[in-house]
C-alpha cells in the first residue's frame, strides 16, 4: 500500500513538473494553483511514504517517476527530442527505481 502512495505521489511530480511550463512564472491563475496544488498532494503524500519506508529510497523513487514521466511527456506531447543518449538514460533511471524497490 505504501509503494501505491509513493506511484501516485510520483505521478503528481509529473503533474506538476509539467504544469510549470503553463505556468508563466506563476502568472497564469489556474495553471498555479493546479500545479501548487499538485506540488502540495506530492509532498504531503512523500512525507506518508517516509514514516515507513527508508527516506533515501522513497525520494530516489518518486524523483526517479517524476523525470521519467516528466521526460517521456516531453517527448510525447510537447516535441522534445527522443534521441538514443536520451532513451538510454531513461532506462537508466528506470532500472535504478526498480533496484531501489527490490532492494527495500
Amino acid at each position: 500500500m505504501v509503494w501505491l502512495i509513493v506511484i501516485f505521489a510520483g505521478l503528481l511530480e509529473i503533474v506538476w513538473a509539467v504544469g510549470l511550463r503553463y505556468t508563466d512564472g506563476f502568472t497564469r491563475l489556474w495553471p498555479s494553483v493546479g500545479t501548487l496544488l499538485a506540488m502540495g498532494v506530492s509532498f504531503f503524500l512523500l512525507s506518508l511514504a517516509m514514516r515507513t519506508l527508508p527516506t533515501g529510497t522513497v525520494y530516489a523513487v518518486w524523483v526517479g517517476i517524476g523525470a521519467v514521466g516528466t521526460v517521456v511527456f516531453g517527448v510525447l506531447f510537447l516535441g522534445e527530442p527522443a534521441s538514443l543518449p536520451r532513451i538510454i538514460s531513461i532506462l537508466l533511471i528506470i532500472f535504478g527505481i526498480i533496484g531501489l524497490k527490490l532492494s527495500s
